[in-house]
């Protein structure tokens, strides 16, 4: 079996000018745009929605606007144009949010993304507070034992309130040895 001859340099040319190489393979579509789609159907089912921003709400407008409003829902508009943020506000404090409006957008959006919200609806009303761990527990109702009277003047507290009925004396009592106590305790402050 006899080898072909090698083609020569003009042979190689036209031979290369008729035909076309093969052209280099193409990179791999990013990921990004095969996802999209999932990523969208997941951010309408479970992402942008009011309470996504319920649970961090504090942190996104601030404690003194959280006080007074709450997010009630997104309303998405049509297209890629930005939704509307449906807030319920305090009564008070809807003066203070149409204000604040544009700040708060700006907040939002850069919580869900670029443009999700686009304007706010204000809804007068009252809100829940938010469920929060830092939220300072309500104090104990009950009070400090009081320091003992002396003699003298819880003779002269009962002789005061004797000629009175029984609840209110006992009302009366109770509250004299509390200023007492707290009149000694103001005379005994150096600083005060």
């Amino acid at each position: 079996m006899s080898r072909r001859p090698l083609p020569t340099e003009e042979e190689a040319r036209r031979i290369l000018a008729q035909r076309r190489t093969k052209p280099p393979m193409r990179p791999p579509p990013r990921a990004s745009h095969k996802l999209q789609k999932f990523i969208k159907s997941l951010d309408d089912q479970f992402g942008r929605s009011a309470n996504s921003l319920e649970g961090r709400w504090t942190e996104i407008v601030g404690e003194r606007l959280a006080r007074v409003t709450r997010p009630v829902k997104i309303i998405k508009a049509r297209g890629n144009s930005p939704g509307i943020l449906e807030l319920r506000v305090v009564t008070s404090g809807a003066l203070y949010v149409q204000h604040q409006q544009q700040e708060i957008i700006e907040q939002v959006n850069l919580f869900l993304g670029a443009e999700a919200v686009g304007k706010i609806r204000i809804q007068q009303g009252p809100i829940k507070p938010l469920a929060t761990a830092s939220q300072p527990r309500p104090r104990s109702r009950s009070l400090p034992a009081l320091p003992p009277l002396p003699p003298a003047e819880e003779a002269e507290l009962e002789a005061s309130v004797a000629h009175l009925p029984e609840p209110l004396r006992k009302a009366l009592t109770k509250l004299g040895k509390v200023a007492y106590a707290r009149s000694r305790d103001e005379a005994d402050d150096p600083y005060r």
